[in-house]
């Protein structure tokens, strides 16, 4: 897989593009595509923010497919020997899912995001709900990065190396504040109007 990034990554944006809509289509090719951006940004800072926003795009196209396999493939996705549990699940994917979804999509450190694209499909996850997630999430992913790799140029990668416990504890800490706002505006009554879900 490295093989072929280096190869698409000749491509420049349009390789980027490219590898953005493997990488959320499942393939395991972890931190490539944000080592790449960032790399792009400092020895292209022309085509920085293009590259960015073609990133963003693949990301979406790759990570739809995945949520419609999963959407139309239903209950095959998922099997649960205790029959409440898919209903437990469901309850609780309805409430705080989506925030599965938005955290390993905007940080860039390697977490579990195709388990939760898969399970906002099975669940029947709105279209509108999770596209606006994935596309805010990896904006502000993918442009950050492009915004690292002009202003750090080479070092961008080993910044994001040297830091991966900061972004780890800023994804517990967003989680944490998420989840207490879904939990506000449950006990205020309207929290079918404000969950992210």
């Amino acid at each position: 897989m490295k093989h072929l990034a280096a190869v698409l990554l000749q491509f420049g944006p349009v390789g980027v593009f490219l590898l953005a809509i493997l990488e959320s289509s499942g393939l395991p090719i972890p931190a490539i595509l944000d080592i790449s951006l960032t790399l792009l940004a400092w020895k292209s800072p022309q085509r920085a923010y293009l590259a960015a926003a073609l990133a963003v795009a693949g990301s979406l196209i790759g990570n739809l497919g995945l949520f419609s396999a999963a959407r139309f493939g239903g209950s095959r996705w998922i099997k649960a020997p205790d029959p409440e549990a898919p209903k437990r699940f469901r309850h609780w994917f309805q409430r705080y899912g989506l925030i599965t979804v938005f955290v390993p999509a905007v940080l860039p450190i390697p977490l579990p995001l195709k388990v939760f694209v898969i399970s906002a499909g099975v669940l029947r996850t709105a279209w509108v709900r999770f596209i606006a997630v994935v596309v805010v999430a990896r904006t502000i992913r993918y442009f950050g990065l492009a915004w690292l790799g002009l202003s750090l140029g080479g070092d961008a990668p080993a910044f994001l190396k040297r830091n991966v416990w900061t972004f780890t504890g800023a994804a517990a800490a967003l989680v944490l504040v998420l989840v207490v706002l879904v939990w506000l505006a449950d006990r205020r009554g309207d929290g079918a109007d404000v969950t992210i879900s």
